[in-house]
């Protein structure tokens, strides 16, 4: 199921929503513009590596481009190819506009920064020795996954269902489809074998939790949690 659209329009413009997918796009594209080492180098330069957050374990001096706790923020704006940022940058779209407006462009931005990094950690403790760096925004846009799901429940999303030999679109209430969504995500973490899944699902967890604890205090007083 492939969310196309949701029925609330913005009541302003989401700038903080298009300049993280702005962002996040020219950094892909200067990813892509490197050759195959150097591209290697910056996703373990600037991706969040459980193993150097959580130990004391360094990257090579010559990977040493950042302080090793800005990571988790400069991973969010990594992707590991056209599919994963174009899935990102969807779900952001569809529902970064609608949580922005109910938090205000500065407190939305924390948010959002606020929830990646509690994903990326969420992931980071689940194997807290792995030198494989963690990138993506997911963790992120989980979180504002979370918070729209408590504030705008009963909101109907264009969804493309895709079957075998057959597609249509329907439109869901969001709180089916994100409920379906996180269900997915618990159930995959539990089958992924340990340290096999190539798919961060505890940071997508972890994001999501931490989007329906942070909403209640950063919302604007006039949005209404249902």
């Amino acid at each position: 199921m492939i969310p196309l659209k949701d029925d609330l329009p913005s009541a302003s413009k989401p700038f903080v929503t298009i300049s993280l997918i702005v962002c996040c796009t020219l950094v892909f594209l200067w990813q892509r513009s490197l050759d195959t080492a150097s591209s290697r180098q910056a996703v373990a330069a600037l991706g969040a590596v459980p193993a150097v957050l959580l130990t004391d374990a360094r990257l090579p001096p010559d990977l040493q481009w950042i302080p090793r706790f800005a990571s988790p923020f400069t991973s969010l704006f990594l992707h590991g190819g056209w599919m994963h940022l174009l899935g990102n940058m969807l779900f952001l779209w569809i529902y970064g506009d609608n949580v922005e407006d109910a938090l205000g462009h500065a407190r939305y931005f924390v948010f959002y920064l606020l929830c990646g990094v509690a994903a990326i950690f969420a992931q980071a403790w689940s194997a807290p020795g792995s030198p494989y760096p963690i990138i993506g925004a997911s963790g992120a846009i989980s979180g504002v996954l979370g918070a729209y799901l408590l504030l705008f429940p009963r909101a109907r999303v264009l969804t493309l269902v895709l079957l075998p030999f057959f597609f249509t679109t329907v439109r869901m209430p969001a709180m089916l489809l994100l409920l379906l969504w996180f269900a997915v995500q618990l159930i995959s973490d539990v089958a992924a074998p340990d340290g096999g899944a190539s798919v961060a699902f505890r940071a997508h967890i972890g994001g999501f939790v931490t989007g329906m604890l942070l909403v209640p205090f950063l919302k604007r007083r006039e949005a209404a949690i249902c």
